[in-house]
């Protein structure tokens, strides 16, 4: 499955296509899907190519092939500047509470793993399903959750460490000192503790090698907290 930036780049890139015969240049991509750097558009382009969808073309500058187009895809372009986008890193209606009896009798809940989320340097904002794992019932609250995997150190003062499995409830609102899966420009996510500072929000490493970094409140948003941690030996 694609975030919604990666469907929209890639529908924009196959209008482009059709339109001119030429793929637009990554200064129109950017402007198109209202990123502010063109390190988002190289992610995203990366992102396509592995999952099979676009190919660069070697020795070629602006070459870019369409392999496929996901079954569902509209086929309208992209909403244009200011209409604003709203990628999520879940899908709806997972994770929910419907125990089932273990082998030893107890309840367990099937909570999808929505791929990994970086505790480190913000990666591209997940989407995909990948496996489920099974968790104890009485380790979950009321509504949504779904796991991801963690990947890098920038926690590790907090006990979330590398190869970790994080537990979230799904909520898009937090409190100052909750540890949360936040999306950066709707474009980055990462699992970071919020603080509140005046009208800003920081986003705090458990790691002195980290920086706390610092955003407006339109810059980002919440899309769950830490509710449990997995982690195998």
């Amino acid at each position: 499955m694609l975030t919604r930036k990666q469907r929209e780049l890639l529908l924009f890139i196959h209008q482009r296509l059709k339109e001119t015969g030429v793929p637009p240049s990554f200064d129109e991509m950017k402007e198109a899907l209202d990123l502010r750097s063109k390190s988002g558009i190289h992610r995203l382009i990366t992102a396509l190519e592995e999952r099979g969808f676009i190919r660069r073309l070697p020795h070629r500058a602006r070459a870019l092939e369409i392999i496929k187009l996901p079954e569902a895809m509209s086929p309208a372009m992209p909403p244009s500047r200011g209409q604003g986008f709203s990628p999520n890193v879940v899908e709806g209606g997972l994770g929910k509470r419907q125990p089932r009896a273990d082998s030893d009798g107890s309840d367990s809940v099937a909570i999808p793993v929505m791929g990994r989320i970086a505790a480190g340097t913000p990666i591209e904002a997940i989407q995909t399903h990948s496996h489920t794992i099974s968790v104890p019932a009485d380790m979950l609250a009321m509504g949504e959750h779904f796991a991801l995997e963690v990947r890098g150190d920038s926690m590790i003062e907090a006990g979330i460490l590398d190869g970790d499995t994080v537990l979230i409830r799904k909520s898009d609102t937090a409190d100052t000192g909750d540890i949360v899966v936040a999306l950066v420009d709707d474009e980055e996510a990462t699992l970071k503790r919020l603080r509140r500072k005046g009208a800003s929000i920081a986003l705090e490493a458990a790691n002195p090698n980290y920086e706390t970094r610092i955003f407006g409140p339109d810059r980002v948003r919440i899309q769950g907290r830490l509710a449990g941690l997995f982690r195998r030996y």
